[in-house]
């Protein structure tokens, strides 16, 4: 195994013979020199792990040394080490991008320390991530077994998610446990949804908390923004199309430096698709009953106007059923410009009760990767999807107008209607007639082959509160990561789908989504 190989840079370093020996007990290979020109000759002739470099020495001094061994090995670790505890000094150490800062006397065991966090931390993380979540197996095993309720299964996807997350940078078998475990809970996770959801619609017209049901799409205004309404905030309402509660979890350490975050999740009603959920939340009501109440705001599969075009209509038959006089404002945002448009409307904005914003990047980004091989090999994987997600939001002007929104003093709720699922099983479905939709994870049509036991099948659209434009009509929904191919053309089709992200049927990725209160 290769020895790590440091340089210490110190005018005294015959003091430090106790301290050099410490460290090649220890396994590291020591260079000395007593200068800053000897210590650059050295860096262009050697090739180094970190570099110790003391900041008093006649001649060059360390702070003078340091811009110059960065212009010769600007990768390497550079560990200052001082008798000043000015803050100046401090500061200006900091400036010139030092790894570390020690102050002597320093005993072995401090420096130690600083190279293992600067030389070593990968490595330990990762063993310390690997055995936590090794010691959790069982835990998280039993806990699959244990879900008994939609609370149980919401904690134990936070806590799949947590290790997921945890897992990502870590080299090693965890991961690809943690991906069986995954996989496992999503399948009892099917069942438990087959068992209770049409329980569920049974109850919807009831409150959650009268109802042994969670909340769901058309609770959120009810129960969620009527009463911050009622208590007095300004609410800014964004719906981020299609956005996973893993995504949001690498977004929440960038929102948390503007506001306090109040996280919680809720379920998705099915499909778990924009047309059905968002139309849900925007009108507070099921599909079938925006379809029989507002016939003219309800898009039926078969036609190819935009499902979601009457989404600022459907808010007002919400607000007009409450009797409520709220005003709003609606944006659809599927660009920078009209985010930049937005941030320049807010002062205007704020007379307003609520303001509601749909974002779509995510979205649109999902469709992508599927239709761009490019964009599939950027996000090749959960954890790059993730990444490209951090990064957008990180130099988009979304992250403007959430800076924009905490100076306004906005309570901003932010959710989305529904998730999505990288599928890779392929589910053999035909269709007699012409009528059947084109999701791959749902389905609806009046003469449908497939194996019952391979998915969720709604026989009575009525009984889970969904249209249907024909009296034989039935809806069937995928599970855990399969998607819905047909037989004709089946390897193309499989080929060109499969490693894709979808949604529209039954994963804890798709239903259990995040719903997030943050204040200024």
């Amino acid at each position: 195994m290769k020895k790590d190989k440091l340089l210490w840079v110190d005018d005294e370093i015959d003091l430090l013979r106790p301290h050099i020996l410490f460290l090649q007990n220890k396994g590291y290979e020591v260079d000395t020199v007593t200068n800053g020109q000897d210590a650059l000759k050295r860096c262009k002739s050697n090739s180094y792990d970190l570099i110790l470099l003391d900041e008093h020495m006649p001649g060059l001094t360390g702070l003078e040394t340091l811009p110059l061994i960065k212009d010769i090995c600007p990768t390497v670790p550079v560990i200052m080490i001082t008798k000043s505890e000015e803050e100046n000094i401090m500061d200006m150490a900091i400036g010139k991008k030092m790894a570390d800062y020690l102050i002597k006397p320093v005993n072995p065991n401090q420096i130690l320390l600083s190279l293992k966090k600067n030389l070593h931390r990968h490595d330990i993380v990762s063993e310390v991530t690997q055995s936590g979540y090794q010691q959790n197996f069982g835990k998280i095993g039993m806990q699959i077994n244990d879900s008994l309720t939609a609370d149980d299964w919401k904690e134990l996807y936070r806590r799949l998610v947590y290790w997921e997350l945890e897992l990502e940078h870590s080299e090693g078998p965890m991961g690809e446990m943690l991906a069986m475990q995954k996989s496992e809970a999503n399948a009892a996770f099917a069942k438990y949804v087959k068992r209770n959801y049409l329980t569920w619609m049974k109850n919807i017209s009831l409150p959650p908390s009268e109802a042994d049901r969670p909340l769901m799409s058309p609770d959120l205004f009810s129960r969620t923004l009527f009463p911050l309404i009622d208590a007095g905030e300004k609410i800014f309402f964004i719906v981020i199309d299609n956005f996973r509660y893993d995504q949001w979890r690498v977004l929440a350490e960038e929102l948390s430096k503007s506001f306090t975050l109040d996280e919680q999740l809720y379920y998705s009603i099915l499909p778990t698709a924009t047309q059905y959920a968002r139309n849900a939340i925007f009108s507070g009501l099921m599909p079938d009953r925006i379809a029989s109440l507002f016939p003219n705001l309800w898009v039926d599969e078969e036609e190819e106007e935009s499902k979601n075009v009457n989404e600022a209509p459907l808010i007002q038959t919400l607000f007009d059923r409450y009797r409520r006089k709220h005003t709003f404002s609606y944006h659809k945002l599927n660009d920078a410009v009209g985010v930049e448009k937005l941030i320049a409307q807010l002062p205007s904005l704020s007379q307003n009760d609520v303001n509601v914003a749909v974002l779509n990047f995510i979205d649109m980004l999902s469709h992508s990767r599927t239709e761009n091989k490019m964009i599939r090999e950027l996000a090749s994987d959960e954890a790059a999807y993730r990444s490209i997600t951090l990064s957008w939001f990180r130099h988009s002007p979304l992250n403007e107008l959430f800076k924009a929104l905490a100076a306004r003093k906005y309570t901003v709720v932010v959710t989305t209607d529904h998730g999505s699922i990288r599928v890779d099983n392929p589910v053999k479905v035909q269709s007699n007639g012409k009528e059947i939709n084109s999701n791959l994870r749902y389905k609806l049509s009046r003469n449908m082959t497939y194996n019952p036991k391979q998915v969720f099948e709604v026989e009575r659209p009525a009984d889970a509160h969904l249209p249907a434009p024909n009296v034989s009509t039935r809806y069937i929904f995928a599970t855990g990561k399969d998607f819905f191919a047909y037989p004709n053309n089946f390897n193309h089709y499989v080929s060109y789908y499969t490693d894709t992200f979808q949604h529209g049927g039954i994963s804890m990725e798709e239903m259990i989504i995040p719903l997030i209160v943050m204040r200024s």
